[in-house]
């Protein structure tokens, strides 16, 4: 069936990101890919943009992505999850190193044509993960910045 492939094909592209395998985009993603929600400003384009992401995200943050739920319609595939990691590298922004356990809850929307991730949008909880961060302080909460 179609849409088990699909959700295959999205559990496996975050597998290989949580292996540190990049590479793998190659064969997941198209070249013309298109991310409706970059994480960074100024990233370049397409796949190579997407690479660019991860490498930096897998330098900064180690981790893992846990799917909790997913859902395929016809080309798309939903997927709920969680990432986890430690910031041990500096983010863009810039946001130096901090020690600190990150967990960030998403929803993840791909769309699949041939086979391969052309098309991605998403929602996270950036507050929450910059929260964590210490970028902005928590309501109530003692010390960080505001």
């Amino acid at each position: 069936m179609e849409t088990d492939d699909n959700k295959a094909l999205v559990r496996r592209f975050y597998a290989e990101i949580d292996a540190g395998n990049i590479a793998a985009m190659d064969e997941l993603v198209a070249e013309d890919y298109l991310d409706h929600n970059p994480p960074f400003p100024g990233l370049p384009g397409g796949r190579e943009g997407l690479k660019v992401a991860f490498s930096i995200f897998w330098t900064a943050t180690p981790g893992r992505h846990e799917i909790e739920d997913q859902v395929a319609e016809g080309d798309r595939v939903v997927t709920r999850l969680t990432a986890s990691g430690t910031h041990q590298g500096d983010l863009p922004g810039p946001l130096p190193a901090t020690g600190a356990n990150l967990r960030e809850s998403a929803v993840a929307i791909h769309r699949i044509e041939h086979g391969r991730i052309v098309e991605h949008w998403s929602s996270r909880d950036d507050l929450g993960l910059i929260q964590q961060l210490g970028v902005v302080r928590t309501p109530g909460a003692e010390g960080g910045n505001t």
